[in-house]
């Protein structure tokens, strides 16, 4: 069997095309396709204003320079994320504060966080930082109506979530990075992800004044734009109002995004069709795996299972060309963080799960054949 990763890209002739098309156009960068890609993705999650970035990451740290993070701030997440959900917080100067996740979703327990402000003088904390890990969408509205009551913004990292959904109160289906209740979302582009640009990220707000303020941060915080500007000395002139970045993408990758968001949702359902074949298999046996919940709409950027051998189970699934992966090392058991003060021990779910977790090959092109493989080689070594 040739190699099987946990995740690949899948690149079409449309996207070649749509590539190419974009390479012969009269703008490489900063040009109509940009604000194309921006308007059908926030038309494709359902948010009024969409901000594309060169990547994940940037888009973290602009939501937080655009909600003015500032030093000594305190914001909360997940250890169970990538490091950047909270490094974007670092790089503002804010402190970051993790709370454990709910062991039967692997996200942010909201239950948690509610102990943890109502613990605290109020104002100690600032903002909260909720991950769709995995796919699996965060309950938004709970979250709000917590962020409500202390006086906090919420920005939804919704990397693993395009297209995925929860149910509200109310029986309606909010879409990850809706914007319904959280003040900013951001996705990513990688790859290994739903819709991939090489590189790239999205940020998408129902709120106009922060959508304008992270154009401005964007492109070095830089407008030409006349009715922004304090002086106008003619068509050239332009005025740089904030200390902002160069976190711009490029036409090329906003084609090829568009070209992916056009199958977006028929990744979608072959990633439902994969998963549910993997927990037909593994019922019953010594693999476990997450359920979602009723009204949820996993969006599976990766399938996650916890076993009691992970480590002799990853080796053997490598000897047998099946390249699985872990998501995620805990964020508050990193080097850097334990110099700040993080201890070991102090999220036990987290770090229970961490020890069990293994993430096996999820990507639309994955044949039934590979997958069958990837099954018979999990269940003859799990145990």
């Amino acid at each position: 069997m040739k190699p099987i990763p946990y995740g690949r890209q899948h690149i079409t002739l449309q996207d070649i095309d749509a590539v190419v098309e974009a390479l012969q156009a009269d703008f490489l960068t900063q040009g109509p396709r940009i604000k194309e890609f921006e308007d059908k993705f926030a038309a494709y999650v359902g948010a009024q204003y969409a901000v594309a970035v060169a990547n994940g990451t940037a888009a973290l740290h602009l939501c937080t320079l655009a909600l003015d993070v500032t030093p000594g701030q305190k914001v909360i997440t997940t250890p169970i994320t990538f490091a950047a959900s909270a490094n974007c917080v670092r790089y503002c100067g804010g402190d970051v504060e993790f709370e454990d996740i709910d062991s039967a979703t692997v996200l942010l327990d909201v239950e948690r966080v509610r102990q943890k402000l109502a613990g605290a003088p109020r104002g100690t904390y600032q903002g909260i930082i909720p991950v769709d890990f995995a796919g699996y969408p965060v309950d938004l509205e709970a979250f709000r109506k917590l962020a409500d009551e202390y006086g906090l913004w919420i920005i939804e990292d919704a990397c693993h979530a395009p297209g995925g959904y929860f149910t509200d109160s109310k029986g309606v289906k909010q879409m990850c990075g809706n914007g319904a209740y959280a003040e900013l979302a951001i996705f990513s582009f990688h790859p290994v992800k739903h819709i991939a640009c090489g590189e790239g990220g999205m940020i998408t707000t129902n709120d106009k004044e922060l959508y304008e303020k992270l154009l401005l941060l964007r492109t070095h915080g830089i407008t030409k734009r006349p009715d922004l500007l304090h002086e106008n000395h003619g068509d050239w002139y332009y005025e740089m109002q904030e200390l902002g970045y160069n976190y711009r993408i490029t036409d090329m990758q906003s084609a090829l995004g568009m070209s992916q968001l056009s199958r977006a949702d028929e990744g979608l359902q072959k990633r439902h069709q994969i998963a549910q074949r993997y927990d037909a298999a593994f019922k019953n046996t010594a693999v476990k795996f997450i359920t979602p919940g009723a009204g949820t709409s996993h969006a599976y950027h990766l399938y996650v299972i916890q076993v009691e051998n992970r480590k002799e189970l990853y080796d053997a699934l490598r000897k047998h060309n099946i390249f699985a992966q872990v998501h995620y090392i805990p964020v508050h058991t990193m080097p850097y963080y334990q110099e700040l003060g993080y201890k070991k021990g102090s999220m036990p779910k987290a770090e229970k799960y961490y020890e069990k977790c293994l993430s096996l090959p999820m990507f639309p092109t994955l044949t039934d054949t590979e997958q069958q493989y990837v099954i018979d080689t999990v269940l003859q070594y799990a145990k």
